[in-house]
C-alpha cells in the first residue's frame, strides 16, 4: 500500500467548513465537479476545475494555502486529492464531506440538489 492511501484523508464537514469562512480564514475551495453541474450549483468563491483537469491545472491550485476540494458527494474530490498527492503535491488538501450535498443540508438550503 502507498503512502497516499494508507493514511487517512483529510475531511471537513459543511458546517466546519462554512463557520471557518465566516471567520475569514484563507481558505481555497476548489470545485472538480463538472460544468454542468456547477452551472446547477456552486458554494461562493469555488474555483471550478473539473476531475479531469486537475493534474494539467495543478499549478492553478496554490500549495501554501489550506485547500478543500469538494464535488457532489465526496469521491472524486477524494480521487483529486488522492491524484495530486501521488504526484507529489506539497500543500494541505482536504475532502469536503458529502460534498456540496452536504453544503445544501447543512449550510445553504437554497443551493440546489441534484
Amino acid at each position: 500500500m502507498d503512502q497516499a492511501t494508507s493514511q487517512a484523508m483529510p475531511e471537513i464537514t459543511a458546517t466546519e467548513l462554512k463557520q471557518r469562512l465566516d471567520n475569514g480564514e484563507d481558505i481555497q475551495l476548489i470545485d472538480v465537479r463538472e460544468a454542468d453541474e456547477v452551472a446547477i450549483a456552486t458554494i461562493p468563491n469555488a474555483v471550478h476545475i473539473p476531475l479531469g483537469q486537475v493534474m494539467s491545472r495543478a499549478s492553478e491550485i496554490d500549495p501554501t494555502r489550506e485547500t478543500v476540494i469538494h464535488c457532489k458527494m465526496g469521491g472524486r474530490s477524494a480521487k483529486a486529492i488522492e491524484a495530486l498527492k501521488r504526484s507529489g503535491f506539497a500543500g494541505n488538501l482536504i475532502n469536503l464531506k458529502g460534498g456540496i450535498t452536504a453544503w445544501s443540508n447543512e449550510v445553504d438550503p437554497s443551493v440546489p440538489k441534484y
